[in-house]
């Protein structure tokens, strides 16, 4: 059977976008091609949009309002200040793609390494030992296709995170490198806009979020325990890669609009094979983004009833602005991880729960260690993990 991509290295001579598409190719190595999605991210992020470049006045007034909330937030929650001293940075969409490219990297290279594992130990076996000339040349271009297929989907997901985010922490996971608070001006000003809300009280609301987590997320051992996690879940994850060989074999090259379809799938790349152990580990991946995206749910909300005259109004432009946000696309369409918004909206309630048994500190506490952190079922029931702790 003839290979749908043609064969040889001329496969692509007569698709315009694939020649374009093996330029950007080679510019980058690994699992993942990064340049391919910085430069989607970037065209989707700012597709029909302004971007300009924040303002003297966005300058100022995002380091005022983000010097406040620390202030608030160690006041409040009692956890201990981050050594070093944030960097505050209003950003346009297309930096906040261009950060958040390289520091996806950590994050998804070992989930992309897996997959390219898992496709050529798939395509080894479905050949056999007697390998025809033309299978071979199908072989060589799923391996070619691979880095440039997850870097378009890197990017695809990263541009219409880029029309949407207000803030770093709207991907809510820790960060390596030196402290940085990074705000996206154009869609914080296009919301204040739509909801017609107070763009002191709004930032300064942002501003509570993103500290809350970098507070967080400060802890000695939070990022490690996320990469341990991580690290864990993707070591025995099974892919369904016949699954994917089919979705890449039925591919027509020479047609943008497939290409783009595959590219903005809701599915994602692969398909993960979820066993009673791999549950259990998605389990504690999911029981550690709930808790830290509820905690900073609560001390937004808290801080924000208690600082802001309009917090009111806000509380409900969010709560319609994330009506329509099922799950969280870069761990259901980049890691195969289900998490959807009502695991978030646990979080926020657990936390919620433990105050109103407790106080502040007491659910501050989860965060001293790796083991005060609450299970899945211990956030569905605070009174387990309250027991646990006493």
């Amino acid at each position: 059977m003839d290979s749908p991509f043609g064969s040889g290295a001329d496969a692509f001579d007569d698709a315009p976008l694939f020649r374009e598409l093996q330029r950007v190719m080679s510019s980058s190595s690994g699992p993942v091609n990064w340049e391919m999605a910085r430069q989607i991210g970037i065209a989707n992020a700012q597709e029909g949009r302004d971007d300009p470049a924040p303002t003297a006045d966005d300058h100022r007034m995002f380091e005022e309002v983000a010097r406040v909330a620390e202030l608030h937030v160690a006041r409040f929650t009692g956890l201990e200040e981050p050594t070093d001293v944030a960097e505050i940075k209003p950003v346009r969409r297309a930096d906040w793609v261009n950060a958040n490219t390289q520091g996806m990297r950590e994050l998804l290279e070992p989930a992309a390494q897996r997959i390219a594992a898992a496709m050529g130990e798939a395509t080894r076996e479905a050949l056999g030992p007697d390998v025809p000339p033309e299978m071979q040349a199908m072989s060589g271009m799923f391996e070619q296709l691979s880095p440039l297929l997850l870097g378009a989907q890197v990017g695809t997901v990263l541009g219409f995170l880029g029309q949407r985010v207000l803030g770093q922490y709207d991907i809510a996971i820790p960060r390596s490198g030196p402290g940085v608070l990074l705000f996206v001006v154009s869609n914080i000003a296009q919301f204040e806009r739509d909801w017609s809300l107070d763009p002191t009280d709004f930032r300064t609301f942002i501003a509570i979020h993103e500290v809350t987590h970098r507070f967080e997320f400060a802890r000695p051992w939070a990022r490690e325990r996320f990469a341990e996690l991580l690290r864990d879940f993707l070591s025995t994850l099974k892919i369904d890669a016949a699954a994917m060989q089919e979705r890449l074999a039925t591919l027509d090259a020479s047609d943008p609009q497939a290409v783009q379809s595959l590219m903005e799938s809701e599915e994602g790349l692969f398909g993960a094979v979820l066993d009673d152990e791999q549950r259990i580990k998605l389990g504690r991946i999911q029981a550690f983004m709930a808790a830290a995206e509820g905690y900073g749910d609560h001390v937004m909300n808290a801080l924000g009833s208690e600082l802001l005259p309009s917090f009111g109004r806000i509380l409900e432009a969010m709560r319609r602005y994330r009506e329509g946000e099922a799950g969280d696309p870069v761990f259901e369409r980049l890691l195969g991880i289900e998490m959807k918004r009502e695991q978030y909206v646990q979080g926020a309630k657990f936390c919620d729960t433990v105050v109103e048994l407790t106080d502040e500190a007491t659910l501050a506490s989860m965060w001293d260690s790796v083991e005060a952190m609450p299970s899945l079922p211990e956030i569905e029931e605070p009174r387990l993990w309250l027991a646990r702790s006493a």
